[in-house]
């Protein structure tokens, strides 16, 4: 929305500088996108005055001038029909750019003679189209700028120009005049009063208007009236530079003052020939197959459901968007029809957006015009066509009225001060309210505001709110501290599962992984290879065969990105990520994994032989230590038992028991690495944070060091089992014999093969433990030891069927 500082205090009587007025309009919310200064080009341009015209010895149609400027006197030679001695001009001296003709003016000869500088015309300056002569100008010293001289004589040629971005919720904004209620809202002056017009018509229209019954929804109301004998040429010079200043191209004068009031007052109007209207128009949905020739010279065909308006002779145009070719205004146009109807946003919105037309009236009608202002905008630009063009106007012809949207909704002026958080009087408030165009009555606390018409944004208290809020101006918010709600030390703001996975994310990233974030879905057959993939967790409508299912795992996501690594050459990679996964469609059926992937090798290559590729234990260490970063117990299990997507001989599950399972790590199974596309082998993990059992102590601070001051005692032992039994059976045996006394149980030798089957018989193996036992109340004596020795090889013959090696 563009508009001039000069066509603003048409409406708003203020002494208010630029710079304040662009302040007040981005704290208003209308951001000040641009102010641009049109003086700036005509900076250089000086005053001076014609001395003598002599013709040129070789040209008729040259002038050779002697010019007084501020450096004394100087030759130019001229070829504008009315260069002659006496008249004040305005110069461009060497080394001046001209924007008109786009050229730095030097010195040269023209037919021999020496010329140095220009006289320049108004279009040479961009000022206007003219170009028949130099400027003359009435008045004006010798040397002074140029632009000085505009600046008091000819404001609107050298305004600036404010150019502000207008969200869509605020069309009232779109025309002058609501920004002006705006700012004298806000105290930088007095909206002026607006006359109220009503012109009377000679005689009857004899085109007629109708809006059909299964239209009327969307096309409410439609007003017009004929105006014959009028003269459509140039519009008024003061009319075309305001728009010109806002990059419109003057055309005629019936155009120009549509143009004036779509920015002036966000009325877009219509002028039709009415020469060229055969019989009455009607307002209709179309059939589907219509076509119009419209003024953007563009060919449209309508759409079933699309509204125009038509004559005997077809569509003669697209309500609210583009008027047709066939009925436009010419320069031999006598007798008009001028319009002002309104037409529904949405149904607006929908026709341009198929028939890919963007126009002043549909970007203003699409967001909301004023509808009580549809037949006072008629009678007002009635008005200016009969000032600038004459004319005789017929009587008004209306179809249908304008639609009720009249409202009120109450407004507690004290909840408006704690919810803006400023003393704001209830005076003060009612007066925003009504400097805005709202009615407020009652008494009390609570008002009861009406809306106006223009503000179809406005639909409830909390619109009134923010209204008074934004004119108060939120920068005069004073900053308070929050008071607390209880004494001491405040509560943590993190419940205890946010900072597990706080955890979990800087432990991940402090081992080296890189932190990725996938989507929540992924396609069916990915789904079903991790455990999911059914209808519970399929996507009602999905954007893409490739995310058609809720994931089950972070694995498939994770491994997908690896493989687009790989695929550009990155081969060696540590990735993570912490978020959920889903094990059905409804609210509660996810839950919270924390999943790493390592692929490649474990470091770049060098010449100490350090790269090698990555192992389960290197996946086994990483899940310790986030379990530990997490709060998980120190003494685990190891299982096997995972699902089909790992490794079955390389895996491991992190348990509390048997059905409480902390996290899983291991080889990924290679069946899983083909399907995915990634070049392996690859290790992963994935932790679950809720199955972390919480910790009985609620104190912030570290327990006391426990520490026993009795001497260890460490005995080996050595079990003959089958060749199928699992090392880490045997140390969860010997470590259940005595839970309180063992401290650790270590596997720390295995003896396997031909040799250990011809000593200890056909599928035999002989593993070896270390157990430590610390006390804490006592020595040990040696009774004591043999007896927990006892213990233990009666718990490992009982869990793995092993025999004491002799």
């Amino acid at each position: 929305m563009k508009f001039t500082l000069s066509w603003l205090k048409d409406h708003l009587e203020t002494e208010a500088t630029l710079d304040e007025i662009c302040y007040a309009l981005n704290d208003l919310g209308l951001e000040v996108e641009e102010v641009t200064d049109r003086g700036a080009k005509l900076a250089d341009f000086t005053i001076g005055k014609v001395l003598s015209a002599e013709k040129h010895p070789d040209a008729d149609r040259l002038r050779v001038c002697q010019v007084e400027t501020d450096e004394g006197v100087q030759q130019i030679i001229c070829g504008a029909p009315n260069a002659r001695e006496g008249i004040t001009v305005v110069i461009a001296k060497p080394g001046v750019y001209v924007p008109g003709i786009d050229t730095t003016i030097g010195v040269g000869k023209i037919r021999g003679i020496e010329s140095y500088g220009m006289m320049a015309s108004e279009r040479e300056m961009e000022l206007s189209d003219e170009h028949d002569g130099i400027i003359e100008l009435p008045s004006g010293e010798v040397g002074d700028r140029f632009v000085d001289w505009l600046a008091a004589n000819d404001p609107a040629k050298v305004d600036p120009v404010i150019e502000i971005a207008i969200t869509p919720n605020r069309q009232d904004a779109l025309g002058v005049r609501g920004v002006a209620r705006d700012l004298a809202a806000r105290g930088l002056g007095r909206l002026k009063p607006q006359d109220e017009v009503e012109v009377p018509g000679s005689f009857a229209s004899p085109i007629g208007v109708s809006i059909d019954a299964d239209t009327l929804e969307e096309a409410p109301h439609f007003t017009g009236r004929v105006i014959r004998g009028v003269r459509n040429g140039p519009s008024p010079a003061w009319l075309q530079d305001r728009l010109r200043a806002i990059g419109l191209r003057p055309i005629s004068a019936l155009v120009d003052i549509t143009n004036f009031f779509t920015y002036d007052q966000n009325r877009p109007l219509h002028v039709f020939d009415a020469d060229k209207v055969k019989g009455d128009l009607r307002v209709h949905r179309a059939a589907g197959g219509e076509s119009l020739r419209a003024l953007d010279d563009k060919d449209y065909t309508l759409s079933t459901g699309h509204i125009a308006i038509s004559d005997e002779a077809g569509v003669e145009s697209i309500a609210g968007i583009v008027g047709g070719e066939p009925t436009g205004c010419t320069g031999e146009t006598v007798n008009v029809f001028l319009e002002s109807a309104w037409w529904d946003p949405i149904r607006v919105a929908y026709t341009g957006r198929d028939l890919k037309v963007n126009s002043d009236a549909r970007y203003r009608f699409e967001r909301g015009v004023d509808p009580d202002y549809t037949r006072p905008g008629l009678e007002a630009a009635t008005r200016m066509i009969l000032e600038i063009c004459g004319g005789e106007p017929s009587e008004v012809v209306e179809a249908g009225a304008a639609p009720k949207v009249a409202r009120s909704y109450p407004l507690d002026t004290a909840r408006v001060i704690s919810l803006v958080g400023m003393e704001i009087s209830k005076a003060e408030q009612v007066r925003i309210l009504t400097a805005l165009g709202f009615s407020a009555t009652g008494s009390g606390d609570v008002l009861e505001v009406w809306v106006p018409s223009w503000r179809g944004d406005v639909q409830g208290e909390a619109d009134l709110v923010e209204e008074v809020a934004r004119v108060a101006s939120l920068t005069k918010l004073e900053g308070r501290p929050l008071t607390r709600p209880t004494a001491g030390v405040p509560k943590p703001v993190l419940t205890p599962m946010q900072l597990r996975e706080r955890a979990a994310r800087r432990t991940l990233a402090a081992l080296g992984y890189n932190e990725c974030v996938t989507y929540s879905f992924i396609d069916r057959a990915s789904a079903e290879m991790f455990g999911g993939g059914d209808d519970a967790t399929m996507l009602e409508n999905p954007i893409s065969s490739e995310m058609s299912h809720m994931r089950p795992a972070l694995l498939p996501g994770l491994l997908q990105a690896a493989a687009r690594n790989q695929a550009r050459g990155m081969m060696d990679l540590a990735l993570f990520e912490v978020d959920t996964a889903f094990q059905g469609g409804e609210p509660g059926e996810q839950h919270l994994q924390a999943t790493a992937l390592l692929v490649g090798h474990s470091a770049g290559r060098d010449p100490h032989g350090s790269r090698r590729t990555v192992d389960v234990f290197d996946v086994k260490a990483d899940a310790e230590a986030v379990l530990a970063a997490m709060g998980a117990p120190a003494k685990v299990q190891i299982l096997r038992g995972a699902p089909g997507w790992w490794h079955p001989g390389r895996h491991g599950m992190i348990c509390l028991g048997p059905k409480k399972i902390l996290g899983v790590f291991g080889e990924l199974h290679p069946r899983v690495l083909a399907a995915m596309d990634v070049k392996g082998p690859a290790m992963a993990l994935t932790l679950f944070p809720e199955e972390i059992p919480m910790a009985r102590a609620k104190s912030a601070s570290r327990g006391a060091l426990d520490i026993s001051d009795l001497q260890a005692v460490e005995r080996d032992f050595a079990f003959v089992v089958d060749a199928q039994v699992e090392a880490i059976n045997l140390a969860n045996a010997a470590a259940g014999a005595d839970k309180k006394l063992i401290e650790d149980v270590r596997i720390f030798d295995e003896f396997s093969g031909e040799k250990a089957e011809a000593q200890m018989g056909a599928g035999k193996k002989s593993i070896a433990l270390s157990v430590r036992m610390q006390p804490r109340d006592k020595t040990l004596t040696e009774e004591e030891i043999e007896a927990v020795g006892a213990k233990i090889v009666e718990k490992v013959q009982k869990a793995t069927g092993g025999a004491l090696r002799g």
